[in-house]
């Protein structure tokens, strides 16, 4: 990753928060937050920090800028180290629309992540499954999402609206958020650590009520295999900042339409712990693929 290219990130972004983002990159890179893979995890997820050497971390709201997460089991640090070979900054807990913050608020340190120099980030989430083959504690790549927010997180944070040009030989189809490589290397890091996987489409509701069951059966025509509450806007400003992403949902719970069972923060930070060690498995084995 040259300086170039993050700059070239930078500028992408419109002067409503420009100067922000890069305040705070720039603050975070002088004290060795930069460079190799991203990584943004979700509720329960938080744990696979400990798999990361030479560790390395500073709370959300020690940075400039930031705003510090409200949500139980997101930790709200920001992580650096190595991992599998690998660079990595680590978001250790996310901000999620349902918290209440404007979007250049909300999206902030998703643009920081951006900006400092990474080459790829992997967002976990998370998610209820609406597949009826999906069972809690089953692991999904995300190939492509819904985002019922109806309203266009990216929405006057952009410069030039217009998407970046795809890399010559990356997996990326025109106006695609998921890259195709990548979700085929994630995909065959599972089969090489026997770690099954699913592949689907992720549907990003704002939350924090948890489904109805009305909307868990309109969301399964809409063709949805999991639904959540965050990962929809970050992706969608990771890749139109040139960030080639991949995405991946923990399903905690069965979304029912019939005998919806109960549900808690608590049953979804349960389930999460459940995969772990799987997922620090898969991404152990996934981050040296990247090269």
């Amino acid at each position: 990753m040259t300086a170039d290219r993050t700059a070239g990130r930078a500028g992408r972004l419109s002067d409503l928060w420009r100067g922000r983002v890069q305040e705070a990159a720039d603050w975070l890179r002088e004290r060795g937050f930069t460079g190799g893979t991203g990584l943004i995890l979700g509720s329960g997820l938080g744990n696979f920090v400990d798999a990361v050497d030479g560790a390395h971390a500073i709370d959300y709201a020690g940075i400039p800028g930031w705003a510090t997460t409200t949500v139980a089991e997101h930790r709200g640090r920001l992580v650096a180290g190595e991992a599998g070979g690998r660079r990595v900054v680590v978001m250790q807990g996310r901000l999620h629309p349902y918290e209440g913050l404007p979007w250049d608020e909300l999206l902030l340190p998703t643009a920081v992540l951006a900006c400092l120099d990474v080459d790829a980030v992997v967002v976990t989430n998370a998610a209820g499954g609406l597949n009826r083959y999906y069972r809690p504690g089953d692991l999904m790549v995300i190939r492509d999402h819904l985002d019922l927010h109806l309203q266009d997180p990216l929405r006057g944070l952009l410069a030039d609206p217009a998407p970046p040009a795809a890399a010559p030989g990356r997996g990326a189809r025109p106006h695609a958020v998921y890259d195709e490589d990548l979700a085929r290397a994630l995909l065959a890091a599972g089969a090489a650590t026997g770690v099954p996987l699913h592949a689907g489409v992720y549907g990003s509701m704002w939350g924090p009520a948890y489904e109805t069951k009305a909307e868990i059966g309109m969301l399964r025509r809409a063709g949805c295999d999991a639904v959540g509450m965050s990962t929809a806007p970050e992706t969608s400003l990771l890749a139109a900042l040139g960030v080639r992403v991949v995405g991946l949902s923990c399903i905690t719970n069965p979304a029912r339409e019939v005998g919806q069972p109960e549900l808690s923060h608590q049953d979804v930070v349960e389930a999460g712990a459940m995969v772990r060690d799987r997922m620090a498995r898969l991404l152990l084995d996934f981050l040296p693929r990247l090269g």
